[in-house]
């Protein structure tokens, strides 16, 4: 099991990040072999080695047979005319699109992509879960995908699945997504940590005349992800790149303290003062000690309702925090009051501070980093002489060490059979031990 640090000094694309996995090791042929199986055009996907300001990086060269070679310096806008051929109500939709995705050739990450047929964001999906994908790489496809539509959805006013996507819904731009989640897999890369990413600035070409960087659905996406401040004209990261970053990543920061396996480097096409390059580290995961960083948000009230207590913390856990719990404390003039403590990921700590301070009494929220070491957890099933349970196991070192049966599905056995719940609870932890073989 791997851990891989995206150092995004110079942003982060599509093409970007494959290139990057594939230098760092992951198996081309793999990948290769899994998108072929999928209903896309056929295509050939190799790197290049080619040189960026003195460091050797690889850059994507992906070629589709009814196309031939991809032109790295295309420009997505397209013609009235193709415009034309659409119904009205595509051109609206196809137009929106232009806004985000047209690159034009003053693009830092031009991902050189060909525009082929505009696909709806639930049919991509479907065609993900419809494969015959590796459970995790269809879990992260479609993950980033649905980020990536929902920025879009909320930008153009409309639902996330009927957006039609124009460069991410590309042949070539869903090999990006899929191909990156299959180098994932190909590197067995557990956890990803991603350094903080610079969007650049300027402006971007677009049908509609100019449009400021970072592009709306870009800007959209990175919301809660730690932005680096590096001063470059033109776009450093694109909605692909983003949508990696905002679903992939489990933390964002500095390269961890820890022994380094192998470094790859993926090249962006744009030649610039900098090297325009994303850097991909790989740690050996079992070989250091796993913990997860997370944030403690806390505030004190002495003038909040029970009943409003109980509202602000199922808002807090259904907006992403991890838990929520409510201590008793005494303040000013002796008064009974509540601390409210949230356990949150960093990149949902802004959200959930902006729902204390605009729901709940308290004048400021306190905020304070921790690291905390979980088991790895699994759902499995048991079978028992009241029906099948499923049971959450907790995993150390390879090694199932404790399980917890599910509390709803005992609630529901127990009234079907009539018996006390905690008779039940205990004949599922009792065959749960004997059927995993817990110690």
């Amino acid at each position: 099991m791997k851990l891989l640090y995206l150092d995004c000094q110079s942003g982060i694309s599509g093409d970007m990040t494959l290139s990057a996995l594939i230098d760092l090791g992951a198996d081309i042929s793999y990948i290769s072999e899994h998108l072929k199986k999928l209903p896309i055009d056929p295509f050939s996907l190799n790197v290049k080695k080619v040189d960026k300001r003195g460091i050797s990086a690889k850059l994507l060269d992906l070629q589709f047979s009814d196309v031939g070679k991809i032109d790295n310096e295309h420009s997505h806008t397209h013609s009235n005319e193709h415009n034309h051929s659409h119904s009205h109500q595509n051109n609206h939709i196809h137009e929106a699109y232009e806004e985000i995705h047209s690159h034009s050739n003053d693009h830092v990450h031009d991902d050189g992509h060909h525009s082929h047929s505009h696909r709806k964001a639930s049919t991509i999906l479907q065609m993900i879960e419809k494969s015959e994908l590796p459970k995790r790489v269809k879990e992260r496809s479609l993950a980033v995908f649905q980020i990536i539509a929902e920025a879009e959805g909320k930008i153009h006013g409309m639902d996330p699945e009927e957006v039609h996507f124009h460069e991410v819904g590309a042949m070539d731009s869903i090999i990006d997504v899929i191909g990156v989640c299959l180098a994932l897999e190909s590197l067995d890369v557990v956890r990803i940590i991603a350094s903080p990413v610079p969007t650049g600035y300027g402006k971007i070409k677009i049908a509609h005349g100019l449009y400021p960087i970072p592009a709306p659905a870009t800007a959209e996406i990175l919301k809660g992800v730690p932005l680096a401040d590096f001063h470059v004209r033109g776009e450093l990261t694109t909605p692909t790149g983003a949508g990696f970053l905002k679903a992939l990543a489990n933390e964002y920061g500095q390269l961890p303290a820890q022994a380094i396996e192998s470094i790859g480097y993926g090249a962006g096409k744009k030649d610039f003062e900098h090297p325009n390059v994303l850097r991909a580290v790989l740690f050996n995961e079992e070989k250091i000690e796993q913990r997860e960083k997370i944030i403690i948000l806390e505030c004190h009230m002495d003038d909040f309702t029970g009943e409003s207590l109980g509202y602000i913390m199922e808002k807090l856990l259904t907006s992403g925090a991890l838990d929520v719990y409510f201590t008793p404390v005494s303040m000013k003039k002796s008064r009974p009051g509540n601390l409210v403590t949230v356990l949150t990921k960093p990149e949902e700590s802004f959200l959930l501070e902006e729902i204390l301070l605009r729901e709940t009494s308290t004048f400021g929220v306190r905020k304070s980093d921790w690291t905390r070491r979980i088991l790895s957890r699994e759902l499995k099933e048991v079978e028992t002489m009241y029906g099948p349970v499923t049971v959450k196991v907790g995993i150390l070192d390879g090694e199932i060490i404790k399980s917890y049966p599910e509390y709803e599905e005992v609630k529901t056995l127990a009234l079907k059979h009539k018996v006390p719940l905690v008779d039940v609870y205990i004949e599922a932890q009792k065959n749960a031990r004997d059927q995993l073989q817990i110690k």
